[in-house]
Protein backbone atom coordinates (compact mmCIF):
# COMPACT_ATOMS: atom_id res chain seq x y z
CA UNK A 1 0.00 0.00 0.00
CA UNK A 2 1.10 3.07 -1.31
CA UNK A 3 0.81 6.35 -0.50
CA UNK A 4 -2.18 7.04 -2.72
CA UNK A 5 -3.59 3.76 -1.42
CA UNK A 6 -3.80 5.86 1.84
CA UNK A 7 -5.23 9.19 0.11
CA UNK A 8 -8.12 6.68 -1.33
CA UNK A 9 -8.72 5.25 1.89
CA UNK A 10 -8.89 8.86 3.77
CA UNK A 11 -11.63 9.83 1.11
CA UNK A 12 -13.45 6.96 1.44
CA UNK A 13 -13.63 7.29 5.14
CA UNK A 14 -14.53 10.88 4.97
CA UNK A 15 -17.41 9.72 2.42
CA UNK A 16 -17.66 5.92 1.69
CA UNK A 17 -20.43 7.66 -0.76
CA UNK A 18 -18.28 9.25 -3.09
CA UNK A 19 -18.24 8.37 -6.78
CA UNK A 20 -15.11 7.40 -8.77
CA UNK A 21 -15.27 10.33 -10.70
CA UNK A 22 -15.48 13.21 -7.90
CA UNK A 23 -12.85 11.14 -6.24
CA UNK A 24 -10.75 10.75 -9.06
CA UNK A 25 -10.89 14.35 -9.87
CA UNK A 26 -10.03 15.39 -6.05
CA UNK A 27 -6.34 13.04 -6.04
CA UNK A 28 -5.69 14.50 -10.14
CA UNK A 29 -5.81 10.55 -11.31
CA UNK A 30 -8.19 8.91 -13.95
CA UNK A 31 -11.10 7.26 -13.32
CA UNK A 32 -10.22 4.02 -14.54
CA UNK A 33 -6.52 3.75 -12.57
CA UNK A 34 -8.64 4.64 -9.05
CA UNK A 35 -11.34 2.12 -9.65
CA UNK A 36 -8.77 -0.96 -10.61
CA UNK A 37 -6.75 0.28 -7.28
CA UNK A 38 -9.64 0.29 -5.23
CA UNK A 39 -10.77 -3.25 -6.74
CA UNK A 40 -7.15 -4.00 -5.53
CA UNK A 41 -7.52 -3.47 -2.22
CA UNK A 42 -11.03 -4.57 -1.78
CA UNK A 43 -9.79 -8.11 -3.17
CA UNK A 44 -6.37 -7.75 -0.93
CA UNK A 45 -8.49 -7.32 2.03
CA UNK A 46 -7.60 -3.77 2.69
CA UNK A 47 -11.04 -2.57 2.32
CA UNK A 48 -13.01 -5.14 4.06
CA UNK A 49 -16.34 -3.48 2.97
CA UNK A 50 -18.58 -0.64 3.26
CA UNK A 51 -20.89 0.81 5.84
CA UNK A 52 -22.57 3.86 7.82
CA UNK A 53 -20.92 5.93 10.64
CA UNK A 54 -23.77 7.44 12.66
CA UNK A 55 -24.00 11.12 13.14
CA UNK A 56 -24.83 12.92 16.15
CA UNK A 57 -28.27 12.94 15.51
CA UNK A 58 -28.72 9.18 15.25
CA UNK A 59 -26.30 8.75 18.21
CA UNK A 60 -28.18 11.23 20.08
CA UNK A 61 -29.68 9.53 23.81
CA UNK A 62 -27.65 6.25 22.95
CA UNK A 63 -24.76 5.60 26.30
CA UNK A 64 -21.55 4.54 24.81
CA UNK A 65 -18.95 2.71 26.93
CA UNK A 66 -15.65 1.07 27.07
CA UNK A 67 -15.37 -1.79 29.15
CA UNK A 68 -11.77 -2.95 29.85
CA UNK A 69 -11.84 -7.30 30.65
CA UNK A 70 -9.27 -9.06 32.42
CA UNK A 71 -10.06 -12.56 31.79
CA UNK A 72 -9.48 -16.11 33.47
CA UNK A 73 -6.71 -18.08 31.46
CA UNK A 74 -7.71 -19.66 28.24
CA UNK A 75 -11.57 -18.16 28.46
CA UNK A 76 -11.23 -16.00 26.04
CA UNK A 77 -13.49 -17.61 23.06
CA UNK A 78 -16.27 -18.67 25.71
CA UNK A 79 -15.67 -14.87 26.76
CA UNK A 80 -16.46 -13.68 23.01
CA UNK A 81 -18.79 -15.72 22.64
CA UNK A 82 -21.25 -13.96 24.95
CA UNK A 83 -20.28 -10.54 23.88
CA UNK A 84 -21.12 -11.97 20.29
CA UNK A 85 -24.84 -12.92 21.56
CA UNK A 86 -25.00 -9.46 23.45
CA UNK A 87 -26.36 -7.13 20.81
CA UNK A 88 -25.31 -3.84 22.56
CA UNK A 89 -21.67 -5.15 21.88
CA UNK A 90 -20.30 -2.92 18.99
CA UNK A 91 -16.87 -4.32 19.09
CA UNK A 92 -14.39 -6.17 21.12
CA UNK A 93 -10.33 -5.94 20.74
CA UNK A 94 -7.48 -7.96 22.23
CA UNK A 95 -4.93 -5.43 23.65
CA UNK A 96 -1.64 -5.57 25.46
CA UNK A 97 -0.77 -4.86 28.85
CA UNK A 98 -3.14 -5.19 32.00
CA UNK A 99 -6.53 -5.97 30.09
CA UNK A 100 -7.47 -8.71 27.83
CA UNK A 101 -10.13 -7.17 25.90
CA UNK A 102 -11.07 -3.52 25.11
CA UNK A 103 -15.39 -3.98 24.50
CA UNK A 104 -17.42 -0.85 23.10
CA UNK A 105 -21.16 -1.51 23.76
CA UNK A 106 -23.84 1.50 23.39
CA UNK A 107 -27.07 1.63 24.84
CA UNK A 108 -30.51 3.64 24.80
CA UNK A 109 -30.85 3.98 28.43
CA UNK A 110 -28.80 4.25 31.26
CA UNK A 111 -30.39 1.35 32.88
CA UNK A 112 -29.95 -0.64 29.43
CA UNK A 113 -26.53 0.25 29.95
CA UNK A 114 -26.11 -1.33 33.63
CA UNK A 115 -27.82 -4.29 32.68
CA UNK A 116 -25.10 -5.26 29.84
CA UNK A 117 -22.13 -3.85 32.10
CA UNK A 118 -23.90 -6.66 34.57
CA UNK A 119 -23.89 -9.60 31.99
CA UNK A 120 -20.53 -8.78 30.90
CA UNK A 121 -19.13 -8.75 34.33
CA UNK A 122 -20.84 -12.01 35.25
CA UNK A 123 -19.98 -13.81 32.03
CA UNK A 124 -17.75 -17.10 33.09
CA UNK A 125 -13.96 -16.40 32.34
CA UNK A 126 -14.37 -12.57 33.12
CA UNK A 127 -12.43 -11.85 36.26
CA UNK A 128 -12.50 -8.20 36.35
CA UNK A 129 -13.87 -5.12 34.34
CA UNK A 130 -13.36 -1.35 34.55
CA UNK A 131 -16.06 0.60 32.10
CA UNK A 132 -15.46 3.95 30.99
CA UNK A 133 -18.53 5.84 30.04
CA UNK A 134 -18.08 8.16 26.90
CA UNK A 135 -19.35 11.69 26.97
CA UNK A 136 -18.54 13.28 23.50
CA UNK A 137 -16.32 12.99 20.55
CA UNK A 138 -13.55 15.28 20.08
CA UNK A 139 -11.67 13.75 17.62
CA UNK A 140 -13.18 10.75 15.43
CA UNK A 141 -10.76 9.70 12.50
CA UNK A 142 -12.11 5.96 11.84
CA UNK A 143 -11.56 4.60 8.39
Amino acid sequence: MDKVDQRILSLLGQDARMSVAVMARKLGMARSTLQTRIERMERDDVIAGYTVRLGDAAARGRLRATILLTLEPRAQPAVLARLKATPEVQSAHTTSGRFDLMVHVAADTASALDKVLDIIGETDGVKSSESLIHLSTRIDRTV
